[in-house]
């Protein structure tokens, strides 16, 4: 695919994502999503990360207001419902480790983006709005659903209906997102993570994922289950055999994914 919103680059095993629409600070249109949701899908089939960053001073403003394909219509159901919908889950379900690089700006949307990743990490310049009650909607593209999950329902009342800035360091306090990090050296920082995710044990990560997003659904004895079977599959690979030589070994593990 001739990506043009997007750049997608492929280095030792890890995928870049890099929405690239700086002129109105990253703001998703109708293209962007589609190809954001195609890079994602093509990504995993070869890369052993994914990395979602923003090209500029935004990491993605939210909705562009002036893409008339998505808003001009008011049919704002249906482009949740067809295009932010696939979209955001082909990133949540994805199999193999991904993260948010948020190195400005995240508003409305572009913010709920950043927390569809399993790993959000921050610069500390950057911030996060749920900007939606400022022009009398309410959060979307998995705001709702995200927000309670890992700041707690009271801040996340709280950023939903006041629509004010969370600072970087502010979310990674509340259990937003996972780290912030100095702006000097963020790329660097973020890249590293990367790797090491990049050279881990692939399968093992893949249960991981599954695992923690069910123990909601779950009660203990179920999730005691869910674990043993996950486990017991991750027992069987060349990953598990070769940690445990390596481990022996005194050495670093040098995983295969599979």
């Amino acid at each position: 695919m001739n990506y043009q919103a997007i750049r997608l680059r492929h280095q030792d095993g890890v995928a870049v994502i890099t929405l690239n629409r700086p002129e109105v600070m990253n703001a998703l249109n109708t293209q962007m999503r589609a190809e954001i949701l195609h890079a994602v899908r093509e990504a995993e089939k070869t890369a052993r990360a994914i990395v979602l960053t923003g090209e500029g001073r935004a990491f993605c403003s939210g909705q562009d207001l002036g893409d008339k394909a998505s808003v001009g219509s008011t049919d704002l159901e249906r482009t949740l419902r067809d295009e932010y919908l696939p979209m955001l889950r082909a990133i949540y379900d994805c199999a193999v480790p991904t993260i948010s690089a948020v190195n400005g700006a995240a508003a409305g949307a572009g913010a709920n983006l950043a927390l569809a990743a399993d790993v959000v990490i921050a610069a500390d310049s950057a911030v996060f709005v749920q900007a939606f009650t400022r022009i009398g909607l309410i959060p979307d593209a998995g705001g709702t659903y995200w927000l309670p999950r890992q700041m707690g329902f009271a801040k996340a009342m709280g950023a939903a209906l006041f629509a004010e800035p969370i600072t970087a360091r502010q979310a990674s306090d509340w259990g937003m997102i996972w780290e912030a990090v100095p702006d000097a050296g963020f790329e660097e920082h973020w890249r590293a993570r990367a790797a090491k995710l990049a050279s881990g044990p692939t399968v093992a990560y893949r249960h991981l994922k599954q695992a923690m997003r069910t123990t909601f659904e779950n009660g203990l004895e179920e999730q005691l289950l869910l674990e043993a079977r996950l486990q017991g599959n991750c027992g069987q690979t060349r990953d598990f055999k070769e940690g445990v030589i390596a481990f022996l070994e005194k050495r670093t593990a040098t995983y295969e994914g599979r």
